[in-house]
């Protein structure tokens, strides 16, 4: 047999071998994501305490004015909302001054928090946990619209004492447009299903995700603190408070997180330092991923065997199985209407393959206009 059919043959076994792979998780995916959706926990009745919730802010995103003043109108008797802003000419000043205004029993607002460390968002948290009346603290992004509930929901679970940090994920239930479409597929049928398989795997979730992290102050005393330095620190974060002998858990909460008119350049650069995230704290597992990508192996399988009558049968399993998946992703979400934009999910699917293997080289990211060096475990510096 000449070299090249030699490896020819060895592409195929390997491509073959992914796609299988490929299924294989795809149905794993959508087994996990069914069965956690359908099964939501009780919250009643919860815990009884004042809650501090703390906004970092950097810039002004649309519809500032409505998520801000989501946060103000809580069905919840003791709380405070507290926003920090580094420079103090900030757009985000005067509409949060308009908040205060409107709410001045609820919203306190400090500017001028000079960076400690080169995670300006962490840093400007370090200045406000001090200044927290309560010792049930909500970490929030300022991007994000919530309902009255909200604070009942991601804080009553904080009733079991084994447990140290509630979590919640987020999409745009309805896009407007191709790059927030993009962006809420991968969230909601990649990084959503995801996450709930290594829940199962490592036996619970050992990381956070920033837009939402609900703990007791004992508990981020217990995790360390606040790392001023580090990319992904969130993430970090519930990684840390799961090794001090807490649970982190995921909210069945999906916040409402709609990216507006961002173009693909900026989906991607917002990606791609998720990437390199995942990849300095997680390590080797970063590069298992390479099974997550069934639909770009298929016209390369294709190619590669002439198009024989096996790989057509295979290439069309993998699409079914993936198409299916994504479906169930987006109805137990909560986000049927983001089927409409199925016919993105192939260049959706590229468009993470290709994220995901420049994740896997490199230390520089991109991050609200600031080039960024990444070293040792995650540690990151100013370019």
């Amino acid at each position: 047999m000449a070299v090249l059919d030699w490896l020819r043959l060895g592409l195929t076994v390997v491509l073959a071998g992914l796609m299988m792979g490929a299924i294989a998780f795809y149905l794993a995916c959508a087994y996990f994501t069914t069965k956690f959706f359908r099964h939501p926990p009780k919250l009643d009745p919860g815990i009884d305490e004042g809650v501090s919730i703390l906004v970092p802010c950097c810039g002004l995103d649309a519809g500032a004015w409505e998520n801000w003043s989501s946060f103000c109108n809580q069905d919840w008797q003791d709380y405070e909302v507290i926003f920090g802003v580094v420079d103090p000419a900030d757009p985000s000043v005067p509409v949060i001054e308009r908040l205060r205004e409107a709410y001045p029993q609820r919203v306190k607002l400090f500017t001028g928090l000079e960076p400690r460390g080169a995670n300006h968002k962490d840093s400007s948290l370090s200045y406000l946990v001090p200044e927290c009346r309560y010792d049930v603290i909500i970490f929030a992004d300022s991007d994000i619209c919530v309902a009255p509930d909200y604070i009942h929901t991601v804080t009553a679970p904080l009733v079991d004492p084994t447990l140290g940090m509630v979590t919640c994920a987020y999409v745009a239930h309805r896009p407007r447009f191709v790059g927030a479409a993009l962006a809420s597929l991968n969230r909601c049928c990649d990084f959503i299903p995801s996450a709930l398989v290594a829940r199962a795997m490592d036996g619970g979730i050992k990381f956070a995700i920033g837009v939402t992290m609900a703990m007791r102050r004992e508990a981020l005393e217990a995790a360390g603190g606040l790392h001023l330095n580090r990319i992904g620190s969130d993430y970090n974060l519930g990684k840390r408070v799961a090794a001090a002998g807490y649970r982190v858990e995921l909210s069945h909460l999906i916040l409402e997180s709609d990216t507006g008119q961002e173009s693909l350049g900026d989906v991607w650069r917002r990606e791609l330092r998720w990437a390199r995230t995942i990849r300095f704290n997680r390590g080797p597992v970063y590069y298992g991923q390479v099974v997550c990508f069934g639909l770009v192996y298929v016209l390369p399988l294709l190619v590669v065997t002439r198009f024989a009558g096996w790989a057509i049968a295979l290439s069309a399993l993998t699409i079914l199985v993936r198409y299916f998946q994504a479906w169930v992703a987006a109805q137990q979400v909560g986000a049927p209407k983001l089927s409409q934009w199925f016919w993105l999910l192939s260049l959706r699917d590229l468009m993470t393959f290709g994220i995901w293997l420049a994740g896997a080289f490199g230390d520089r990211i991109h991050w609200r206009g600031r080039q960024l060096s990444i070293e040792g475990d995650g540690i990151i510096r100013e370019v």
